[in-house]
């Protein structure tokens, strides 16, 4: 038996992200988010979805670019701080612990801590409501060797990240044993 309720936004696991910024004034933001995905292959493009009350929200409306790092099980307690303080007066990266590697594109700093990190520009903003939407173009990637495999792709068994669910964090399980689905022939 089902129970019908009014539309909500239950669509899970999603994946947990720490984005980073820099404003017009060079100060860097991390902010944890889970609504995102993947949106286009060529170019290669994703979407965030932030608050328009967030602080990194003003600060990608006004420079329309921003890093998304990847982080690992290991950096679960960073990702919860940068998820509960604002960057408006908070500096997360001082406050986390985390690192800050130049760009090679945009001006957000990488987070050195994460095994990928991929340079965004932003080509579109959809207002939706609470949130708008940000469809941003990967300009450049950067991946720690240890995950990659010698042709170039990602080794999914070293990886190590994490995925929101309905209300809390689980790490992703990627060693082959765990799918339930094998790989396709």
């Amino acid at each position: 038996m089902k129970k019908t309720l009014s539309p909500k936004p239950w669509l899970f696991p999603r994946p947990v992200l720490l984005v980073t910024t820099r404003d017009v004034a060079d100060k860097d933001n991390i902010i944890t988010v889970s609504w995102a995905g993947m949106a286009c292959t060529h170019p290669p493009m994703l979407t965030v979805s932030l608050r328009k009350s967030r602080h990194s929200h003003a600060v990608i409306l006004a420079t329309k670019e921003f890093v998304v790092n990847i982080p690992t099980s290991k950096q679960r307690e960073a990702v919860e701080l940068c998820g509960t303080s604002s960057g408006k007066d908070t500096d997360k990266f001082s406050l986390s612990g985390l690192s800050k590697v130049p760009a090679s594109v945009v001006a957000a700093p990488l987070i050195a801590e994460c095994p990928i990190n991929l340079e965004c520009k932003v080509r579109h903003v959809l207002p939706l409501g609470s949130h708008d939407l940000f469809v941003a173009e990967i300009v450049k990637t950067h991946v720690l060797h240890a995950i990659l495999r010698e042709e170039g792709g990602l080794n999914d068994e070293a990886l190590d990240c994490m995925a929101w669910g309905s209300e809390e964090f689980f790490k992703v399980f990627t060693q082959r044993k765990h799918l339930l689905v094998p790989r396709f022939q």
